[in-house]
């Protein structure tokens, strides 16, 4: 059985379905989200963990036999960045005790696109060393502390570390009022009846569907051997406001988008993952393109909430 922390938020419902989907039997955690999506009803089985409670996270083993975890959980920073940080690493330091005491095979951890922040190369590739650099957000820091703290923990084990560069991941179950990931409210605005406010047409990113990540994420954790520790989890392309703009266009008669031209910040390209050893591997390509990851969100978010 496969572990997913986190497993109602979006990206661990969308691994949590892409495991069930290759056959697995997968347990999720959750501590403050409780209903579960749809595509997960009667196909997982759903535990209620606060995940800095380590004697809670421990008794998980004498109910499941767990062969691997994928820790997804986390919190989102409030004002006060030291609890933020103490909450997110009692949860990994958690997640990692548990993993040695269960013995598990694999034990894959979410960590981020920002960890390449300062490179100047485009695309990010994991073999780049990772630059001392001023981080944006407290979330973003300690993602890039996940990495060492994880194969630190697991030295000497025979766990195998899987730490998972995720992109900028959106789509079902994430909140609709975003303020880092911006696709969703502007979809709510629309949703809503509104005008939402003209973005500039050729600002980006590498914007990664919620089950592409899930699937590729199911993929890492279950092949039977990986050539690497470090991987890449994202489209692997540059998308555009532009793109997102025109998809919305197309399926919503007689809506007109208004965008700035060019981008906010100047001529210049926005970062995006290179996802080769992903794709190498696991024979992994993403199935959604703008268009039809637009219409899906656009689809699902007409009968729920987020």
């Amino acid at each position: 059985m496969i572990l997913v922390t986190g497993g109602l938020g979006m990206i661990g419902a969308a691994t949590a379905r892409a495991l069930v989907d290759l056959g697995h039997e997968v347990v999720v955690t959750s501590h403050r989200r409780g209903e579960v999506p749809s595509f997960l009803a009667g196909r997982v089985t759903v535990e209620s963990l606060d995940m800095t409670d380590r004697d809670a996270f421990l008794a998980l083993g004498k109910e499941y036999a767990i062969t691997e975890i994928v820790h997804l959980a986390g919190s989102i920073p409030g004002a006060d960045t030291v609890a933020y940080f103490r909450n997110d690493l009692a949860g990994l330091l958690n997640a990692l005790d548990a993993a040695r005491a269960w013995g598990v095979r694999r034990f894959a951890v979410a960590s981020s696109l920002g960890n390449y922040i300062g490179r100047p190369e485009i695309p990010w590739r994991e073999e780049l060393a990772l630059p001392e650099a001023d981080l944006p957000l407290a979330i973003v820091a300690f993602k890039k502390a996940v990495e060492p703290i994880t194969v630190h923990s697991l030295q000497g084990t025979g766990i195998e570390p899987v730490l998972l560069r995720i992109g900028s991941t959106w789509g079902p179950l994430m909140d609709p009022e975003s303020p880092i990931i911006t696709i969703a409210p502007y979809v709510s605005a629309i949703l809503r009846g509104e005008t939402p406010e003209a973005r500039y047409a050729d600002d980006g990113g590498d914007f990664c569907y919620a089950p592409d990540a899930g699937r590729a994420i199911a993929l890492l954790t279950t092949l039977p051997t990986l050539q690497h520790r470090t991987y890449n989890v994202s489209s692997g392309t540059r998308s555009t406001n532009r793109q997102i703009a025109e998809a919305i266009e197309a399926i919503t008669p007689g809506l007109h988008l208004d965008l700035l031209p060019g981008r906010q910040s100047g001529p210049g390209e926005d970062p995006y993952l290179d996802i080769t050893r992903l794709t190498t591997e696991t024979a992994f390509t993403p199935t959604y393109t703008v268009p039809t990851a637009v219409a899906d969100y656009i689809t699902w978010r007409t009968t729920n909430p987020r």
